[in-house]
């Protein structure tokens, strides 16, 4: 990191009018950000609880393959909860079963 008092050595870049447009966002691009959203949605929730997963990811399969050496990108990307301990899977069970319960 540059300390504030020193300027970056290279400049910052300004749009020209030549610059290509920016490109539309990749369906799979979306479907990552959906899985982050989540995620980080259901680690607010937990942490309400007062309940925290050790680790929490988030992680797309490899990317289809045809025979031609052409890849499609990721059709999907899932939620990896990781692994807890047990006193943490007993606290998150008791939190689905009083959320149940209403």
């Amino acid at each position: 990191m540059t300390p504030p008092s020193q300027k970056p050595s290279h400049p910052r870049r300004t749009p020209q009018a030549n610059a290509p447009a920016p490109q539309a966002e990749h369906p799979a691009t979306a479907r990552i950000q959906e899985a982050v959203d989540a995620r980080d949605a259901l680690a607010a929730a937990l942490s309400g609880a007062g309940i925290q997963l050790p680790m929490m990811d988030v992680r797309t399969p490899w990317p289809d393959t045809e025979g031609d050496d052409s890849a499609r990108p990721a059709r999907y990307a899932l939620v990896h909860l990781g692994v807890c301990s047990a006193p943490v899977a007993l606290a998150l069970a008791a939190v689905i079963r009083n959320g149940t319960a209403r």
